[in-house]
């Protein structure tokens, strides 16, 4: 049995694109940089050389890699999409490119059912959360009707969603 490939890898044998689309009003609430930004303690976010996630974005878009990320929020939005909001500063930095579209202006969207990264158009990693918004697991998939329906879906929000230096969090 083959171990799943880690972000890691999965950047680093992205040669053109990397989008991912974000459905929830709220991940991992036990996640420590929320917490702490909850209590008003977080660190500065924008530090590359301290976020391995950072990093990897910065090296992968340092090789020619677009990666792009669209976030569908429901408004008033959530204390956790405030905080994402708020660290998005250190991913653009990174530079990804974000935008945001109200949930409201995604009603006539066909949407796959979770969260995915997609890797240069070939290759889609499902992200799988339970309720409460904890990660429960990944699944890999190059079947072409899903690759199909996540694309379009990705491109649909992301011509009609907002940048994120123009989005006003309401």
């Amino acid at each position: 049995m083959t171990a799943e490939p880690t972000f890691e890898e999965l950047f680093g044998r992205c040669q053109r694109s990397a989008v991912h689309l974000e459905m929830r009003d709220g991940y991992m609430r036990d996640d420590p940089k929320f917490i702490a930004w909850q209590n008003g303690t977080l660190g500065d976010e924008t530090d590359i050389e301290r976020s391995p996630w950072l990093t990897l974005m910065a090296r992968t878009i340092r090789r020619g890699v677009g990666v792009r990320r669209a976030r569908i929020v429901s408004e008033p939005i959530s204390d956790y999409v405030r905080f994402e909001y708020e660290v998005s500063v250190g991913n653009i930095a990174a530079g990804e490119q974000i935008r945001w579209l109200p949930r409201r202006s995604a009603t006539d969207f066909a949407l796959p059912g979770n969260d995915f990264w997609l890797f240069d158009g070939e290759l889609i990693l499902l992200n799988h959360f339970d309720g409460d918004g904890n990660f429960t697991g990944h699944e890999l998939t190059t079947e072409p009707a899903v690759i199909k329906l996540c694309a379009s879906a990705f491109e649909a929000v992301w011509e009609r969603a907002v940048p994120h230096e123009e989005y006003q969090p309401a």
